[in-house]
C-alpha cells in the first residue's frame, strides 16, 4: 500500500466533516495537517469545527492550523443555510480539547511542503483557496514543490450553485482560485459536474448509520441534515456529497474519470464572478490541470463505509 502525505485545507461544513472522517480513517493517507479557512461559516467556527471532528475521530495526532478569515480582495461569504449556523448541521458543537497549531495556515503549508521532498506532499482544498494562494505568495517556489492539488470547486456542464455559472468555493474567493490555477502546479478539480453524481441516498446513509462508532454516527448525522436541507431548499431527494470526492480520489483514483484541460477563473465580472472556464482543447502532454467528468458514486460511498468500519473494528480490538 502506497501512502500519500497530505494537507487538508477546508471550511467545515457538513460535507467537509464527512471528508475529514474519511481521511482520518484512511491508512493510505499520512495527514500532516488540517488547515482551515473562512467559507461555509466564519473562520473561527471552521477552525473549531475541524478540531471537533478531529476529537470525535480520535486523531489528535494531526495538527489543526487556523487560516484566512476573509477572501483576498472581497467581503466574506457564507453558506450557513446549507450547513447550519454552526457549520455542522445537527451536531451539537462543543469546545474541543485539542489545541490549534502555532502560526497561520499559510505558513504551515509552506513549512510542511518545503521541508519535504519535491512532489511528495499533496493538498486537498475543500473550501475557498485563500490559504493556498497566500502560501504561494509567501513562497514563490511552492507550486513547483507541491504534489497533486485536489480541489473541490468549479462548474462546467452542470452550471453553478451560487450563480448560473459559479460554484460556491470558487465564487467565494475567485482571486485566490485564479492564483492557484495560474501557478503551474498540478490541479485535479472536482467540480459540480462530478460531485452532483455522488448523492447521499437513503440506502447509503443507512449503511453509514449501521457502523458502531462515534465518527460514523457523526458523519451520518451530517448527511441526514444535508438530506433534509436539500429537500427543503433545492427539492432534490438526495444531497450531493462534494468535499469527500477529492479525498476519495487520493485514496482510490479509479473511482473517477478525469480529463486533461486548462482551467481559468473569471475575476473581473460581477455577472460571471467565479466562473471556471474549462478548456479541453489542449495538448494533454502539457496540461497542468485535470477536470473530473465522471464518478463512481456507489464506489465512493462503499469506500467511506469500508474505512469507517475498519477504523471502528480497530478501535474495538
Amino acid at each position: 500500500m502506497s501512502i500519500q502525505s497530505l494537507i487538508i485545507d477546508c471550511d467545515p461544513g457538513v460535507d467537509d466533516a464527512v471528508a475529514l472522517f474519511l481521511a482520518f480513517a484512511a491508512p493510505e493517507l499520512e495527514l500532516l495537517a488540517v488547515t482551515t479557512v473562512g467559507g461555509n461559516v466564519p473562520g473561527a467556527k471552521t477552525q473549531r469545527n475541524a478540531r471537533i471532528i478531529r476529537q470525535i475521530a480520535g486523531r489528535e495526532d494531526v495538527p489543526v492550523f487556523g487560516g484566512a478569515e476573509r477572501p483576498l480582495k472581497r467581503p466574506p461569504a457564507g453558506a450557513g443555510e446549507f450547513h447550519g449556523v454552526e457549520g455542522l448541521g445537527d451536531l451539537e458543537p462543543f469546545e474541543p480539547t485539542g489545541i490549534v497549531g502555532d502560526g497561520p495556515a499559510a505558513n504551515a503549508i509552506v513549512d510542511l511542503v518545503m521541508s519535504r521532498p519535491e512532489g511528495s506532499v499533496a493538498i486537498a482544498v475543500l473550501g475557498p483557496m485563500t490559504n493556498l494562494a497566500l502560501a504561494m505568495r509567501r513562497e514563490r517556489r511552492l507550486a513547483e514543490r507541491l504534489g497533486p492539488v485536489a480541489v473541490m470547486g468549479g462548474a462546467r456542464s452542470e452550471g453553478g450553485n451560487v450563480t448560473a455559472s459559479a460554484e460556491f468555493n470558487i465564487w467565494a474567493d475567485p482571486d485566490a482560485a485564479a492564483v492557484v490555477f495560474g501557478s503551474g502546479c498540478q490541479v485535479v478539480a472536482f467540480g459540480l459536474d462530478a460531485t452532483h453524481q455522488v448523492r447521499a441516498t437513503e440506502a447509503r446513509i443507512v449503511a453509514i448509520e449501521a457502523i458502531d462508532s462515534e465518527a460514523a454516527r457523526a458523519a451520518a448525522s451530517t448527511l441526514r441534515f444535508s438530506q433534509r436541507v436539500e429537500r427543503e431548499i433545492v427539492g432534490w431527494d438526495a444531497a450531493p456529497l462534494h468535499d469527500p470526492c477529492p479525498i476519495a480520489w487520493l485514496i482510490k483514483p479509479d473511482l473517477f474519470e478525469t480529463k486533461p484541460c486548462r482551467i481559468e477563473v473569471e475575476t473581473g465580472s460581477d455577472l460571471t464572478r467565479g466562473h471556471t472556464a474549462v478548456e479541453f482543447r489542449i495538448d494533454p502532454a502539457t496540461a497542468r490541470h485535470r477536470w473530473a467528468v465522471a464518478a463512481d458514486a456507489q464506489g465512493v460511498f462503499d469506500l467511506i463505509v469500508a474505512k469507517l468500519k475498519a477504523q471502528a473494528l480497530e478501535a474495538a480490538a
